[in-house]
């Protein structure tokens, strides 16, 4: 299974992603670490992804050229680049055409708010979106 993982900044989310994949699913699960930048791919990367591509060039060529089983990215996905600089719209393009599952982390960012998760930490989001990876093993 391909997991991929895109993050911005510091990769902080990416990072604790990436660890909790480590630490609860044992089957061969390869972790692509998809940076907007060099130090959060590297982070991700010293995190246990298997391969970081860093980059808006480099990550709109990886998802039109690879495919993936899923790819993990936050909310600003959605917003086609325009609220957040670090996601350009030719990246929100070719994540939202990949042709896998894609799990979009609601954080409470952009005005956008989805109802039902409110309550929810990031734990347990990430939690959720674990549980159903390992379901599709």
């Amino acid at each position: 299974m391909i997991v991929a993982i895109l993050d911005t900044n510091g990769a902080g989310l990416g990072q604790s992603i990436i660890k909790k994949i480590k630490q609860e699913i044992c089957a061969d699960i390869n972790i692509i670490a998809l940076g907007t930048n060099t130090f959060a791919t590297s982070k991700m990367v010293k995190s246990g992804a298997h391969v970081g591509i860093s980059g808006d060039k480099a990550i709109c060529a990886f998802c039109k050229k690879n495919t993936a089983d899923c790819i993990i990215a936050p909310i600003g996905i959605l917003c086609n680049g325009e609220k957040d600089m670090e996601l350009c719209p030719c990246i929100c393009k070719a994540v939202i055409n990949m042709d896998c599952t894609k799990y979009i982390l609601p954080l409470q960012r952009y005005n956008l708010y989805i109802p039902g998760t409110r309550e929810l930490s990031i734990k347990d989001i990430v939690d959720e979106i674990i549980d159903d990876i390992k379901s599709k093993l």
